[in-house]
């Protein structure tokens, strides 16, 4: 199976706009034969830069009040609109998907926000893993998530589980999809070669699995001109930048099969290789003969819980 990793900018809290350019991503990698496609994390509509750049733990701050009124209205409502799109898009290329988008929440939690690995296959099934826990600043706009979307799923005979950043730093999150049978880890960030190089290759060494990390970009004409704080957000950027990618596809072995280290906008692309990923689980299957049944006992809850519930 070919394979690609879509390294692109959003059009900051522009979310048509940003779902356009994934849309041409998506067709550039189907035109290339690929047969799963990642994007970044959180990439439709985009991160939320300004959080580290606008003193954004200030309690009631109109700033931060503004800018999380703009960020709720470019949400992902899960079902919705640009779901349809997506699926469309599916079917139509063939090509299956893994796209962050920021997901709105659609009765209860209508003002909150969850980081979201949205899975989609051309046949039309989907699902949503919210990300369990928003680093840092991140919890000044996120909510955390569930277990409901720690599942793997079938893309052409491989089977396909996805993290969102520091979720793939989290042992208990990748023993998850490991013990589904794990064998194409996705790993989606909002945009640095850092976060990317280490983990990515200890994942591939520690699952036995092909790692396809796709990160973001940022760059000063990805800020439209009238955000919020958006003076405030460019004095922050070097050299024009904010994110500067960092994709990169990884075999079980250790080997990296691609890479994009620098702060543009491209494809990385690698074809898995059965026997190799086969081979490597020789000598070691992290949930298989190298797991103690009989030492360890973990359980993973993979209700959805709501806010309310009503006994009528």
């Amino acid at each position: 199976m070919r394979v690609a990793a879509a390294q692109i900018a959003p059009v900051l809290l522009d979310r048509e706009r940003t779902l356009a350019k994934i849309l041409d991503y998506s067709q550039r990698a189907a035109s290339d034969s690929a047969r799963l496609v990642a994007f970044p994390e959180a990439v439709l509509p985009g991160y939320p830069v300004w959080l580290s750049r606008t003193h954004s733990s200030a309690f009631d701050d109109p700033l931060q009040k503004q800018i999380h009124a703009r960020y709720l209205d470019q949400g992902v409502e899960l079902p919705g609109p640009v779901l349809d799109t997506l699926l469309e898009a599916s079917r139509d290329l063939s090509l299956s998907m893994v796209v962050g988008v920021m997901e709105r929440g659609r009765s209860a939690g209508r003002g909150t926000l969850y980081a979201t690995a949205l899975s989609i296959d051309p046949t039309g099934e989907w699902f949503a893993h919210r990300k369990l826990v928003p680093t840092y600043e991140e919890r000044l706009a996120w909510g955390p998530g569930d277990g409901y979307g720690l599942r793997v799923r079938d893309v052409e005979g491989f089977r396909v589980g996805a993290l969102n950043c520091w979720e793939n730093w989290m042992p208990a999150a990748r023993m998850a999809l490991y013990a589904q049978g794990e064998e194409v880890h996705v790993s989606i960030w909002p945009g640095s070669p850092a976060n990317t190089r280490d983990i990515s290759q200890f994942t591939a060494r520690e699952g036995r699995v092909y790692v396809v990390a796709a990160s973001g970009v940022l760059r000063v004409e990805d800020i439209p001109s009238d955000l919020p704080g958006r003076e405030a957000i460019l004095a922050t950027a070097k050299d024009g930048v904010l994110q500067s990618g960092g994709s990169r596809i990884v075999a079980p072995d250790g080997t990296e099969l691609g890479s994009l280290d620098r702060p543009g906008e491209g494809l990385v692309v690698a074809d898995l290789d059965r026997e190799l990923l086969d081979g490597e689980r020789q000598n070691f299957d992290v949930a298989g003969h190298y797991y103690r049944r009989d030492v360890f006992r973990f359980e993973v809850d993979r209700r959805r819980p709501a806010a309310v519930v009503f006994d009528e």
